[in-house]
């Protein structure tokens, strides 16, 4: 609600043990109806969460693995050294999960 006299946001406050909306100006009245005054906040329920796990998000290559000899695995770049040296890449065997890495 504003106020009618200077248009600011009137603003509860507790006098005499009544609620009364007040304004800096000095303007108050009682609210209309004391329970439509009242604020609730509703949260909705949770939802449930499912963890999926192991699921590989980087893209495949065709390389040999050199544990098991698997002909697909899972690559990904990394700056491991100076900003002037190449990236390392990395592999990680579709088949045992053996990682291992190659230097450019």
């Amino acid at each position: 609600m504003f106020c009618p006299e200077c248009g600011s946001i009137l603003r509860p406050k507790d006098k005499g043990g009544k609620k009364v909306l007040f304004c800096s100006c000095g303007y108050s009245k009682a609210p209309a109806g004391e329970a439509n005054t009242a604020i609730k906040e509703t949260v909705p329920p949770k939802k449930k969460i499912e963890v999926i796990e192991n699921i590989e998000m980087n893209p495949k290559m065709r390389t040999r693995c050199e544990k098991c000899g698997h002909d697909v695995a899972y690559f990904w770049t990394q700056q491991t050294r100076g900003a002037d040296e190449p990236e390392t890449r990395f592999f990680k065997c579709e088949k045992c999960s053996y990682t291992w890495r190659e230097y450019a």
